[in-house]
């Protein structure tokens, strides 16, 4: 374990920081953290230390590093915020206060508690953005090392990581963070992918690395002709990056353009562009792979130029272009602010205030949004949509979530604007207010003083937490004097225009089943809702004449009934059939996971007691092959390195696999029938049959049975041996 002078050396490297303040928080969280463990046995003092390094690394404030050394202190001892107070100051407190979670209070359940102690951190970091860089900081750390905690917790951890914490970072623009959370729960969630994948990219990597070195000397030569001051590099995309367009765009590690990128770094924003003109002139750009970010940033500010050229051997490669501010930005996003300047935690600057407007916007809605479920679920569209940028038509970019339509411009503009929102131009052109935006787009809200304003079904229209929230909140304004007499008076309307008696359909019974059924706490708020109009009135109406029609039609209901039994039946049919096919009983030998994709080889068609040998197949899994496969044995030296090691798990009864067999015998009338029929006896039923004749009165038939075992298909042979005319019985080995 680090020392306390070893520790204060090694964050001097980074920063010039007050020794003495850091080294007595150093010295606090050591005598309350002493005969503490972690879950690897290590003394606990090594977790808070390492998560100062972490914010050392990102060049944060004396504060922040305090925060850090003492984020668990009044968490997890005796100590209190009071005394954080008297010993420190109310700064480091509420930093310290913003990352302890809710331990005192119990919940229902997991997704209420991590809804609650989001809002408790957001809250926080409303007040001090500094909050949440120290919590990425801690959850760094503990996704290092998270091998010691059990297997749920760490499948658990990890898709947490992935869908708050690696977006939180993202948001923040602090890459070097977001992309190692990423990487290490892709390590958790997904071990064979990612071991695959970093070792595909690691075969490749010597040459890529000549490749990218070429392409660096060439760029170098042509930019030593213009005069100013560069630094160029090349950086390698971090795995889960790749393995997230493998899976989403279905492509292989070698349709990837930007697996290797190249960076060149200038002093101001007119070198960028005339780089990119150079690298234009030196190799032909693919169309719509550029982006500029300079012009149009991310909403966490990131800037630069992306293109993708095609090399002179066709091979396509990712250049990006940026300022050293730029650069700084892109590596430490918000955490910048403190890198190279002291202080100020206030976030006055425009670029600071920028990034946190998502913040502003969450801490706004989350008022509003009661249910745990909907808050995350809010909270990951949020973190998650990427972006679409828009003009108006005053040229102002306006950044919206991808999908977004005219209203959620309309409201990110103004409430009112929103709420009088009838139409929009896009381009010129007049759309609907469903219309979906695209990059580029030049949009015009056209407005009525004359509109309802908002009904319910915008509430599907907008894509935006900020509409979403606004439309909410317009609704709940109106007026609800006679709602209620308005809503029941719709409904029987309604009944009526359908051909249905409202004092039948409409009885007590139904009306409150239906309430229920629709999750509404009475009957009147369902009247209520109903008067504000949209699609909720036809729902309800059918819901209600669906109770009627099955009180009246029970004799229907009695056949509906029975053929819903047969559908459910033919349903866990195919259930246990497609079962069958995806769960094989085999299991890689040595590995604890149970849950891997493993799939019996239809060329072999290995049954339980052949010996087996599993090979990994490229996005399949694994598949089974029969050990004398002819497949396998056929298979170049070089890709027998990924055969696997893999056995059958105990047999259980009734469980089958196909098999091919193949017989050879005379082709005389009848001799399939006597095969069929010596099956049959055997109680083994035939999935499938291939037959062939030749002109010498031979027939070969290849048969496919459902087998149990090695020993029923050793009976199955010597029982067809027997069949007149049959001169050969033999397993097909592909």
């Amino acid at each position: 374990m680090e020392t306390k002078a070893k520790f204060l050396q090694e964050i001097s490297q980074y920063k010039d920081y007050d020794t003495d303040l850091i080294g007595k928080a150093f010295d606090k969280a050591k005598e309350l953290h002493e005969g503490q463990l972690r879950k690897s046995g290590e003394p606990y003092l090594i977790h808070p230390i390492a998560v100062a390094i972490i914010l050392a690394q990102l060049g944060m404030d004396d504060a922040t590093l305090v925060g850090g050394l003492l984020h668990d202190v009044v968490e997890d001892t005796e100590y209190t915020r009071e005394q954080l107070v008297d010993d420190f100051s109310e700064e480091i407190a509420l930093l310290v206060d913003g990352v302890t979670k809710l331990g005192a209070i119990k919940f229902d359940n997991k997704e209420e508690a991590q809804a609650e102690n989001l809002r408790k951190m957001f809250l926080a970091m409303s007040k001090d953005i500094r909050v949440l860089i120290i919590k990425l900081a801690d959850r760094l750390h503990n996704m290092r090392t998270i091998e010691y905690m059990r297997p749920d917790k760490i499948i658990e951890k990890s898709k947490e990581t992935l869908d708050i914490y690696a977006p939180l970072a993202s948001r923040l623009g602090i890459y070097t963070i977001k992309f190692e959370l990423e990487d290490i729960s892709l390590k958790y969630l997904h071990p064979e992918e990612y071991t695959t994948l970093k070792a595909e990219v690691t075969e490749k990597k010597e040459q890529r690395e000549k490749f990218i070195n070429d392409v660096i000397d060439e760029i170098k030569e042509a930019l030593d002709t213009m005069d100013m001051h560069y630094d160029i590099m090349g950086r390698s995309k971090h795995l889960y990056s790749v393995y997230k367009k493998m899976v989403l765009q279905h492509k292989q590690l070698d349709e990837i353009f930007d697996l290797t990128a190249i960076r060149v770094i200038v002093d101001n924003v007119r070198d960028c562009y005339a780089v990119l003109g150079q690298v234009h002139t030196m190799w032909k750009p693919i169309p719509g792979r550029f982006k500029d970010y300079i012009a149009m940033p991310k909403p966490n500010m990131y800037q630069s130029l992306h293109t993708t050229v095609l090399g002179d051997h066709g091979e396509p490669f990712e250049i990006q272009i940026r300022t050293y501010e730029m650069h700084r930005v892109a590596e430490y996003g918000i955490a910048a602010h403190w890198k190279y300047k002291e202080g100020d935690t206030s976030g006055n600057q425009n670029n600071e205030d920028m990034k946190l407007a998502w913040l502003r916007q969450t801490l706004e809605w989350q008022k509003d949004l009661n249910d745990p479920k909907e808050f995350m679920e809010t909270l990951k569209m949020d973190l998650f949509a990427s972006q679409v940028f828009v003009f108006t038509p005053k040229g102002e970019v306006i950044d919206l979530p991808a999908g977004s339509t005219p209203l959620d411009f309309a409201f990110k503009i103004h409430t009112d604007v929103g709420c009088r929102c009838v139409g929009a131009k896009v381009n010129g052109k007049m759309v609907t207010i469903d219309h979906e935006l695209n990059n580029g787009d030049i949009v015009e809200i056209v407005t009525s003083s004359n509109s309802s304003g908002p009904s319910i079904d915008w509430l599907k229209i907008a894509k935006s937490s900020t509409a979403r929230n606004k439309i909410r909140q317009w609704l709940k304004k109106q007026n609800k004097g006679d709602d209620v007499a308005k809503g029941k008076d719709a409904l029987d309307k309604f009944i009526r225009k359908k051909g249905y008696d409202p004092q039948l359909v409409a009885k007590s019974a139904y009306l409150n089943s239906a309430t229920k059924e629709m999750k509404f706490a009475t009957l009147e708020e369902a009247y209520t809702q109903i008067s504000q109009g949209g699609t909720l009135l036809s729902k309800f109406a059918n819901i209600l004449f669906g109770y009627f029609d099955e009180d009246v039609k029970k004799e229907q209901k009695r056949q509906a009934e029975k053929e819903e039994a047969l559908q459910v039946n033919n349903v866990k049919k195919e259930r246990a059939e497609r079962q069958r096919r995806e769960n094989p009983g085999i299991i890689v030998k040595g590995s604890t996971y149970k849950n891997l994709m493993i799939r019996i080889s239809k060329c072999c068609n290995p049954v339980p007691g052949d010996e087996i040998i599993g090979f990994i197949t490229k996005g399949r899994g694994i598949s089974v092959h029969r050990k004398d496969c002819s497949n396998i044995q056929a298979l170049p030296e070089q890709e027998q390195a990924r055969f696997i090691d893999v056995e059958w798990e105990d047999l259980k009864v009734g469980k089958s696999y196909a098999a091919d067999i193949t017989v050879l015998g005379n082709d005389r009338k009848g001799i399939f029938s006597d095969i069929s029929r010596a099956c049959e006896n055997l109680d083994i039923n035939i999935e499938g049959v291939n037959a062939k004749s030749d002109k010498d009165d031979r027939v070969r038939i290849t048969l496919t049975l459902s087998i149990t075992s090695t020993q029923q298909m050793q009976k199955v042979q010597r029982t067809l041996r027997n069949v007149p005319g049959v001169t050969s019985v033999y397993r097909s080995k592909s």
